[in-house]
């Protein structure tokens, strides 16, 4: 795992000093080495830090180019199937000097050209600038693993794997796009293109793009989409032996490192499957579990404990240290995009144990949306089967009543909303953290503000007739790829650990989304249906399957405490510093202290604040 950076234009670059120091920002993304490349013409320049995980000698060393001197390559991630490609590549006729996957996409690329990406199985963000061509090839893995950022302005391309580096070249704004910034407010997260920061866009999951330094054109496209749910459906044995055989051969791909792997075994489901997996296929497992002292409800130790001595894993039980507020500037300053989601939190405190132990270290992740595994599913379901008949304008009179009437954090307000759900095309909110008047509220400044959150929510739900379809394929695209992955890859970079997520291959994702009908996936009673037929032959039988711990903190208890209440508010309603109205505010933090659930809303606040500040952005 690594951290990229780079510039392309037309002309020869005069300032380039701003790359090594965008590159240096990038340290804790890759601590072993650290690169930089520029083309004999410097229309073009690379720069790279290493994490070493596939072939740590120099070798492995980056930007690589290829052994014709033609090709040059920044990358960041990991190729399982590189050892496959690489064998085919062989008897093509290529010659390879190192053992690393990131010479191997040279030669497919060499070979192949921009399709090559249809044979990549990994998690990945490159830049690739073929000199024959003058063209820039940028790409991005299916689901999202790898962050990609960039701009394009006069004629010069920027990228990078965190925008705190972008924001090195002082030629980069520093304002905020204000269509992003209702996003954040309403979702939570930033979704697809957009960024934060104005004239800066991330390239979507599944993406790529070339940028022709001939002409100055930019072309993107999707090379890649979730496919459509057969009509035909298998037995439910046969889905059953093909996913276990599938999940068995992705955990064996994974496993592959030249430093120690770990498997992070939470005791839920997903994580305990593939910890069977790794038993299969390797006979020393390592497993980890993180437990949180003085906070009993959310220790899953003895969960592990038992999937651990089934397994007869070595296994570690690593103890976290306290949560404080003093985390919340660090965690706002690494994720470059404020996001609503306060499990990164524990995230970062597992990773940063985790890294004691193990540079790599595979999790359950994907689960939730390839399978069906949310409780807001059974929930959404109930609702859509009991109330989904009623007439359109007697559900959109009671979703107006609830907002007007009821305030901000009153539990069940959201769901009586989205009773105005089109049920037959569109989706109910989930998780709307400020709808629309409590956003004009919040600001202020209607003049300099644009309501575009609903809209831009709307277009992005798939267009499948089934229901449970729309809602898993919703949250893979949006949710996942915006928030958990995000999260993920943030917090562990920071502390110079790779994550890996078995069940996000990609041959998984098209078995779950192409073959698994929905009636296996989830029901009105029922989550994970196929998941955990499986789980019944392969786990104990005290294994307890319907135990949804979630990764989460309790947040709201801790806001009832000095540090963590007087630190919100002293970030939000302090004279001249906050954006957000002080009156609004106030009313958010009085409606938390008297029971109402307004703890993330107001988290969504403070790390949006501490980040502005941090970075020096207007609003």
């Amino acid at each position: 795992m690594c951290g990229i950076i780079g510039t392309a234009s037309r002309n020869g670059l005069i300032d380039r000093r701003w790359l090594r120091s965008g590159r240096d920002l990038l340290r804790h993304r890759g601590p072993d080495d650290a690169g930089e490349w520029w083309s004999a013409d410097k229309c073009v320049g690379f720069g790279h830090r290493r994490l070493a995980i596939i072939d740590l000698s120099a070798g492995g060393h980056q930007p690589m180019e290829d052994l014709l001197g033609e090709c040059c390559i920044v990358f960041n991630g990991e190729i399982y199937n590189f050892a496959d490609l690489r064998v085919e590549l062989l008897a093509k006729g290529y010659n390879f000097r190192s053992h690393s996957d990131t010479e191997v996409i040279l030669a497919a690329y060499r070979e192949w050209g921009t399709d090559c990406l249809l044979r990549l199985n990994g998690m990945f963000a490159f830049a690739l600038y073929d000199t024959r061509r003058r063209q820039v090839f940028m790409a991005r893995d299916r689901a999202g693993e790898k962050p990609l950022f960039y701009s394009m302005t006069d004629g010069i391309l920027r990228f990078s794997s965190e925008l705190k580096a972008l924001l090195a070249d002082p030629a980069i704004s520093r304002t905020i796009d204000p269509e992003a910034l209702d996003c954040y407010l309403a979702m939570g997260f930033v979704p697809g293109e957009r960024c934060i920061i104005q004239g800066v866009r991330k390239l979507p999951p599944a993406h790529a793009l070339v940028f022709d330094l001939t002409n100055g054109h930019i072309h993107k496209w999707r090379y890649w989409h979730l496919p459509e749910l057969s009509p035909i459906t298998a037995h439910e044995d046969e889905l059953e032996s093909e996913l276990a055989a599938l999940l068995e051969d992705t955990v064996r791909r994974q496993l592959v490192a030249d430093v120690p792997v770990g498997v992070l075994l939470s005791g839920g489901l997903d994580s305990s499957l593939v910890a069977v997996m790794a038993a299969r296929v390797t006979s020393k497992v390592k497993t980890y579990t993180v437990r949180f002292p003085g906070y009993g409800q959310y220790d899953e130790t003895e969960h592990a404990r038992l999937i651990a001595r089934h397994l007869g894993t070595d296994h570690v039980e690593l103890e976290a240290e306290q949560s404080t507020v003093d985390l919340l500037p660090i965690l706002a300053s690494q994720f470059d995009e404020p996001m609503v989601d306060s499990s990164m939190i524990p995230t970062y405190l597992v990773t940063r144990l985790i890294r004691e132990h193990c540079s790599v270290a595979l999790g359950g992740d994907g689960g939730d949306e390839l399978f069906g595994g949310y409780s807001h599913y059974n929930r959404l379901l109930w609702t859509k089967q009991n109330f989904g008949w009623l007439p359109n304008n007697l559900c959109a009179s009671v979703a107006r009543l609830a907002e007007v009437l009821l305030p901000v954090g009153f539990r069940g307000r959201t769901w009586l909303q989205g009773l105005e759900t089109d049920w037959k095309r569109g989706l109910p909110t989930t998780a709307t953290y400020f709808d629309r008047s409590m956003r004009q509220r919040l600001i202020g400044r209607p003049e300099n503000w644009k309501l575009v959150a609903e809209d831009v929510r709307a277009q992005r739900v798939p267009k499948q007739s089934d229901f449970l379809q729309r809602l898993t394929r919703m949250d893979f695209e949006n949710y996942m790829a915006e928030d958990i992955l995000v999260k993920i890859d943030r917090a562990s970079m920071l502390n110079s650990v790779e994550l890996r997520s078995p069940l996000l291959d990609y041959r998984l994702v098209e078995f779950a989304f192409g073959k698994v009908p929905s009636y296996l996936k989830a029901t009105v009673k029922r989550r994970k249906v196929l998941l955990k037929r499986l789980a019944d032959r392969l786990l104990p039988p005290q294994f307890d399957q319907e135990r949804k711990q979630g990764f989460s903190i309790p947040l709201a208890s801790w806001l009832q405490s000095r540090p963590w209440r007087g630190f919100f508010h002293d970030v939000l309603l302090t004279p001249g510093h906050s954006p957000f109205c002080r009156k609004t505010v106030s009313k958010l933090l009085d409606c938390q202290d008297k029971g109402m659930a307004n703890s993330e809303r107001l988290f969504a606040l403070v790390l949006f604040e501490l980040w502005r500040r941090e970075y020096r952005v207007a609003v």
